[in-house]
Parts: structure tokens; C-alpha cells; sequence
């Protein structure tokens, strides 16, 4: 069961610009939420094989990526029966998408979502140590059989190191002060758990911050977060690999929830939607430069007032969407 609410729902779905029929990827399948609502639109699960010819009425294929294990077991136990045949799950990161799909001979697909964010399974849940709401084992990973963790981040790197952390992936101003105390703390012991590392960020902030609406250690578990799963180096891998997968006219929808992510994804989507780079005054074209998408959302949506009052984590989120030429 989970109790994971999927960000953008209706938007990222409809986006998609699904038919039946269609080769769908769920890049991040995390509560399942909109790998559900793409699995009713893309095939009749009740019609055999047999009976389906060419790309009109054919059963559509959803192929869901996770590097979590655990979010792969709660889908595969929560759909239909007669749903399975057209799901393939895969644990693995998205960043081995291209891989992946090579490996299932499937060479063009016709859709694919990634929502970049954690779910509320994983947030809430004590065995991930993601959350500082929580008192569990610092361990931060999606994929369990990964070496590193936060716990060795935390307790092992050094202060430049953690440094760097703390102000590329977390763009923390008070970064230095952190680390000094969590240099500090750990000549005395290690630091085991979230509630140890979230009091030593709260004591080495200025008191306003302590006070303020957001939590003081917000910015330094979002950036061990980042570097334990290679967050922002996956996807960087992940949206080019993603475009070269799409079949012409195939969309690629992308929801974030902080200002790094996003900006990875609006650059790179900006960059293959770029055409000619010769300079303005060449009577002709000489680069060869052609646009290899086109960008459907010039802004990125962002969820309504219905969404932030039943579902607060969505107050981040922002989807970018394009489309294969």
C-alpha cells in the first residue's frame, strides 16, 4: 500500500499526449501514481495479443524504471492481474535507461515521464533515513546494494569535501559553520542517525533561522541526499538518453522540485531545441545545426490551488515538457 500522492498528475499525463497502443517509460516509478493513469490509456489489457495488429489497438507497454527494489515490489503487488502483462519493471536508475532498453530489444519508444522527486513512501519510511521528521540510521540510498551512504558521508569526508557538498547541492550560506560542528562532533563519536545530524545543523545556524518556517537542516539533508545517489549527474545522463530513445513526435515530460534540477532540465531541453548557431549576418547555413525537439512548455506548469492545499510537497514542483522532431 502506499500513501504516496503523485505531483502534476493530470497535467504530466496529459502532456504526454498518450494513445493506446503506445510504448510508454514511467522513468521513476516511486508510488506507482502516474504509472497507473498511464496504463489506462495506452492499451486494452482485456483484448490477447493475438487479436491486435499494427499500431492501432495494439496493447500498449508500459516499462517502469526504479532504483529503489522496495517501489518495484509494492507495484508489482498492487495492479490487476490482467495489467502485468503489459507492464515491464526495471530496477535501475534512470540514468541506464539507454541500456536498459537495449537489453529488452526495444529500440524507439513513444513516451516518457520522470518525476525527479522522492516519494511520500520513501520520505515517511524509517529504513531510508532520508527525512530529518524521522529518528532513523543515516542511510539516504535508492539502491540498497550502493556502498556509499550518508552515514559515511557525514562521518568520513573531509571538510572541504564536505564543504563542497553542502554548498553545490544544498546552496547552503551557512555551510561552513555546519561542517565545523560536524567536525566537532564526530572527534567524540559517530553520527548514526537523522535526528543526531538535523540537532547539529540547528545548533550551528543563526536562532532566526531556527525559527523559521522552513527547517534549518533542510538544505544540508537535501545535499547528502544528492550525493549519495548521484542525483544530478544521473540526470544529466538521463535527459539526453531519454531524447535519443523517443521516436519522432515522442514527448519527454520532466517534473522537479528544486531550482538545481530544474535548470539542468531547461538548459538541456534549450539546447537540443536550438537550431543554426552561424552568426546572423552568414548568407547561408554552414553549421548543419538543426532543432532536435521542440519545447511544449515555453513556462513551466506548476500545480494549482486545489493540488498545494491537498498535497503540500507539490509546492515545488515544476514540469517541463518536450517534443521530438
Amino acid at each position: 500500500m502506499t500513501i504516496h500522492k503523485s505531483v502534476l498528475l493530470k497535467e504530466s499525463i496529459e502532456a504526454l499526449n498518450l494513445k493506446e497502443g503506445m510504448i510508454v517509460v514511467d522513468a521513476t516509478l516511486g508510488g506507482g501514481g502516474h504509472s497507473r493513469e498511464i496504463l489506462k490509456i495506452i492499451g486494452d489489457s482485456s483484448l490477447p495479443a493475438a487479436c491486435l495488429s499494427g499500431r492501432q489497438g495494439r496493447q500498449g507497454k508500459l516499462i517502469a524504471f526504479d532504483a529503489d527494489a522496495l517501489a518495484i515490489e509494492k507495484f508489482q503487488a498492487s495492479i490487476k492481474k490482467e495489467d502485468k502483462k503489459n507492464v515491464i519493471l526495471v530496477n535501475a536508475n534512470f540514468r541506464n535507461l539507454e541500456k536498459e532498453l537495449e537489453k529488452l530489444g526495444i529500440e524507439k519508444v513513444d513516451a516518457i515521464l520522470a518525476d525527479i522527486g522522492y516519494s511520500s513512501d520513501q520520505l515517511e519510511g524509517t529504513e531510508r533515513g532520508i527525512s530529518f521528521q524521522l529518528d532513523s540510521p543515516l542511510d539516504m540510498r535508492f539502491d540498497q546494494n550502493q556502498e556509499l551512504t550518508a552515514r559515511k558521508i557525514v562521518n568520513e569526508y573531509s571538510e572541504e569535501e564536505l564543504e563542497r557538498v553542502l554548498r553545490e547541492f544544498g546552496e547552503e550560506k551557512f555551510a561552513r559553520n555546519i561542517v565545523r560542528g560536524i567536525l566537532k562532533y564526530r572527534e567524540k563519536k559517530s553520527i548514526k542517525n537523522t535526528k543526531e545530524l538535523a540537532e547539529i545543523v540547528s545548533a550551528h545556524v543563526p536562532g532566526k533561522y531556527r525559527r523559521g518556517k522552513i527547517h534549518p537542516a533542510t538544505k544540508t539533508f537535501q545535499a547528502i541526499r544528492i550525493e549519495v545517489n548521484r542525483e544530478l549527474e544521473s540526470l544529466e545522463i538521463f535527459v539526453p538518453s531519454a531524447l535519443g530513445a523517443l521516436r519522432s513526435g515522442g514527448r519527454l515530460a520532466i517534473i522537479s522540485f528544486h531550482s538545481l534540477e530544474d535548470r539542468i532540465v531547461k538548459e538541456k531541453f534549450r539546447e537540443n531545441a536550438r537550431g543554426c548557431i552561424c552568426p546572423k549576418d552568414f548568407p547561408v547555413c554552414l553549421c548543419q545545426k538543426t532543432a532536435k525537439v521542440k519545447i511544449i512548455t515555453k513556462r513551466p506548469l506548476t500545480s494549482g490551488a486545489t493540488e498545494l492545499a491537498e498535497n503540500p510537497r507539490a509546492r515545488s514542483a515544476k514540469l517541463r515538457v518536450c517534443e521530438v522532431v
